[in-house]
């Protein structure tokens, strides 16, 4: 039983990247030096969904900072007491359960783990996807694309009363450019799996 279990969490610490954040959140290039197999499932992310990188990537940062056990603060009674997440988002992508249900049933992958890379990327370009169908907004609009998926598409309409989500979307337009720039410099080198910096 406890051989199963061990096997079943060197499993787990495997599809997400080995549980570590990179040592450098703001630097494309470095993040995928550091751990390839995470450019190759972004980059069938793309494929599949048509859904840029480095929008990919800036949601990731702006969610988690690429922490794949990242959740919510608690809300507190008495300002003190702990006694309940402030929502159910979880892992890379911050999804919460109703959305990353969605994913799971439309996708036929019920399997899928928040807390993998692989299954969060390929839930960020889904949600790209759909955005794009649903509200007709580009894939390659940074900004509504974030505002879509932080506010949810029923209430992306409402977004110019938000007090967060427009100072958020703005980060995350900014953080996709810079990423954009980032792998324009080390693009020859993202194409091969000998792309490894120690």
């Amino acid at each position: 039983m406890i051989r199963i279990f061990i096997k079943f969490i060197a499993i787990i610490l495997f599809i997400s990247g080995c549980g570590t954040v990179p040592r450098d959140t703001s630097n494309a290039c470095l993040i995928f030096s550091e751990n390839y197999f995470w450019y190759k499932a972004i980059k069938s992310s793309e494929k599949k969904w048509g859904a840029p990188i480095e929008l990919q990537m800036a949601i990731i940062q702006r969610e988690s900072d690429f922490d794949w056990l990242a959740v919510p603060e608690w809300d507190k009674l008495f300002k003190i007491i702990p006694y309940k997440r402030k929502s159910s988002s979880l892992g890379y992508s911050q999804a919460i359960n109703a959305t990353w249900e969605q994913f799971q049933r439309e996708t036929d992958q019920k399997y899928a783990l928040r807390i993998s890379f692989y299954d969060s990327v390929d839930f960020i370009g889904w949600y790209i996807n759909k955005t794009n169908e649903i509200l007709k907004i580009s894939k390659s609009d940074y900004f509504k694309q974030y505002v879509a998926y932080y506010e949810g598409w029923g209430n992306y309409k409402n977004y110019k009363k938000s007090k967060v989500a427009i100072p958020y979307a703005k980060e995350v337009e900014k953080m996709a450019i810079k990423y954009r720039e980032q792998m324009s410099q080390c693009k020859s080198q993202l194409s091969t799996s000998k792309f490894i910096i120690f």
